[in-house]
């Protein structure tokens, strides 16, 4: 079955590549969501279906019910995936590679997450404090309204770490180990977690097993993740690649959640902030550890750094991972 080799290296890392390139240069057409969705909504919607059905009774039996509710999930991705990949294939090697890395540019996020973040800097430079709110409340949970300038400014670019790392260096992970199908099952998780992965009486024992997962399957990205900020931090000028490590080697553990601490200690590093510390949700305040030892005093500016630092952090891993698909077919085979 020739369409298996295009679920693993290097061809794995030539739709990764092309996947990257396109969603880059295109990002999610406005058009085609309006017309057809999102795959993260398809996703969404079937988790809410399987959620209706499952999460009822004690906890041991939503836990059971969270439990088959992942495994539904997963199944209905992968099969749905590897059914493409199939079809992909029977328009010859090279097209179904490309149609294949058409498909995969849906899953990271490169373009909207820059586009998001620049416009928290925008709206504090020419619509003020209220504007900055309004912005940076379409990226984060937090409640907007406890935000001063630095504070948004400090949210704006934890989220652009923070997602940095689940919403692009992860399904581009999982899209070079696997595939379209390695990228889609990463995004069924990482879509759970996102809604029932949650401490609430509602979700805490249905939504177990998607955080448990979710954090499994970030930790190499996560990793990863502040390892190209490092590199792009070297590689940028008014960044700091040593404060990034430093920063990384202090305070990542600390953080509260076994992922985030590594991205958002590496871009407070590199730009030579504080990030994270404690925050309110809704109403409730949550005592995080502080990420980086420099100024909490984050401005407009900085969210301009932290920009720079993470297109030079995408474009590495554009790099990486066209040289890596280059020296597979080169001497892999």
């Amino acid at each position: 079955m020739p369409w298996i080799a295009l679920t693993h290296p290097p061809d794995a890392l030539g739709i990764l590549a092309l996947a990257l390139l396109i969603e880059a240069v295109a990002g999610y057409p406005d058009g085609l969501y309006r017309a057809l969705g999102h795959p993260v909504t398809w996703i969404g919607r079937l988790i809410a279906a399987l959620e209706r059905r499952l999460n009822r009774g004690s906890g041991t039996a939503r836990r059971l019910g969270g439990i088959l509710g992942l495994g539904l999930l997963l199944a209905v991705t992968a099969a749905l995936s590897l059914g493409l990949t199939a079809l992909a294939a029977l328009a010859g090697h090279g097209a179904g590679l490309v149609l294949l890395a058409l498909l995969a540019a849906s899953l990271p996020a490169q373009r909207s997450l820059f586009v998001h973040v620049r416009r928290v800097s925008a709206a504090l430079r020419t619509e003020g404090l209220s504007g900055g709110r309004a912005a940076v409340s379409m990226i984060v949970g937090r409640n907007p309204e406890s935000l001063d300038e630095a504070a948004v400014c400090r949210a704006a670019i934890e989220s652009l770490a923070e997602n940095f790392s689940d919403g692009i260096v992860a399904p581009a992970f999982w899209i070079g180990a696997g595939g379209l199908t390695g990228g889609a099952l990463y995004k069924a998780i990482n879509t759970a977690d996102s809604m029932i992965g949650h401490r609430t009486p509602r979700y805490e024992a249905y939504g177990w097993a998607s955080a448990r997962l979710d954090d499994l399957v970030n930790l190499p990205a996560s990793r990863l993740t502040a390892g190209l900020l490092i590199v792009s931090a070297a590689l940028s000028r008014d960044v700091s690649a040593t404060g990034a490590w430093r920063a990384i080697r202090r305070d990542a553990g600390r953080h509260r959640s076994p992922n985030a601490g590594w991205p958002e200690a590496a871009m407070a590093g590199a730009l030579g902030l504080r990030l994270a510390g404690p925050r309110i949700y809704g109403e409730t305040r949550v005592e995080d550890a502080w990420m980086g030892d420099g100024r909490a005093e984050a401005t407009p500016d900085d969210i301009v750094r932290a920009l720079k630092l993470y297109r030079t952090a995408c474009a590495l891993l554009f790099t990486l991972s066209a040289s890596g698909a280059g020296l597979w077919l080169t001497f892999g085979r």
